[in-house]
């Protein structure tokens, strides 16, 4: 049975999602968040933010998505646990199906990030966030000061996490599968005759190591072609294989680009093709990825569903 027409509902609890519910609950709007697989983002897997703003001494992950909820609520929002299965945008007002019920808006912001691409391998998951395994140079490169570290990947992504690990870290691996780069010419070329860049060619990993110290200790990697073994005297493991956004339940109402990305409608980073639907966050940015952005989106989407409820007298 379908609820009352809610003003606004917003699907996602990372950075992008819970400034915006701040913004609407102070406006008034009585926004509802639905919590989906992993309440609080990603965000919440890292043990310590450095470079968001405000914090001189760094803060929890955890924490600060935690403090973000509460103010959230202060000033009024409500939070349901359930996961967006499909939509029907083709009408007003909007329907979000959930597993449990359906639910009606008058707008909608959809903030429901990316999920990192991992290998799978034994050890992954178990040492992934603040143990050693990573996917964010930018948001953990400065804790491997001095370390040798290893990337994973062979694209542009990979070729930028290993230069910008070349500040902080002794030395990095970079491990690609293939026995040259699919990144760019320019990308390849700076990062294959970097000094502090070691390219292990035609491997794979096989095991991170260091789950029983709870912290990484090495990567072991095999080639493809020899089938040798060998283990890297790493600290840091940092994933750049890519990220999946969590885009399905909405890519037939919407534009997504060829990766699943939503495609903003012209002139805009938040607006979509229907009017009244936006989006935030990791969700529609495969380029920044970053907390700060996804939280300055959030205030956008915010911004523009509070004005456009005040036109259509929401």
């Amino acid at each position: 049975m379908a609820s009352s027409v809610e003003n606004i509902v917003i699907i996602g609890t990372g950075c992008a999602g819970l400034t915006a519910a701040v913004y609407t609950a102070r406006a008034n709007l009585a926004p509802l968040v639905l919590e989906g697989a992993m309440p609080g983002g990603q965000l919440t897997t890292t043990s310590e933010v450095e470079n968001f703003p405000g914090f001189p001494e760094g803060v929890d992950g955890f924490q600060l998505m935690d403090n973000l909820r509460k103010q959230a609520a202060k000033f009024g929002t409500r939070f349901e646990q359930a996961r967006v299965e499909s939509v029907d945008f083709s009408a007003r007002p909007f329907k979000l199906r959930t597993g449990e019920r359906e639910l009606l808006a008058k707008t909608v912001i959809i903030a429901t990030g990316a999920s990192p691409r991992l290998t799978g391998v034994p050890g992954e998951k178990e040492l992934y966030g603040g143990k050693g395994v990573t996917t964010c140079a930018t948001c953990d490169g400065a804790f491997y000061r001095n370390m040798d570290v290893a990337v994973i990947g062979g694209g542009d992504s990979a070729c930028e996490e290993a230069l910008f690990l070349t500040r902080f870290a002794r030395r990095i691996y970079l491990v690609h599968r293939r026995d040259s780069l699919r990144a760019s010419k320019i990308m390849a070329g700076r990062t294959t005759t970097h000094p502090k860049i070691q390219m292990v060619w035609d491997s794979v990993p096989v095991e991170v190591q260091g789950v029983a110290a709870g912290a990484v200790s090495g990567l072991k990697v095999r080639n493809v072609k020899t089938g040798v073994e060998q283990v890297l005297p790493v600290k840091g493991v940092f994933m750049a294989i890519g990220h999946v956004p969590n885009t399905q339940p909405f890519a037939q109402a919407l534009d997504v680009d060829e990766n699943g990305y939503f495609r903003p409608a012209a002139g805009s980073q938040v607006k979509t093709k229907v009017p009244g639907v936006y989006v935030a966050g990791d969700c529609a940015d495969h380029v920044y990825r970053q907390a700060v952005t996804a939280a300055g989106m959030g205030c956008q989407a915010a911004i523009e569903a509070e004005r456009w409820l005040a036109g259509h007298g929401g």
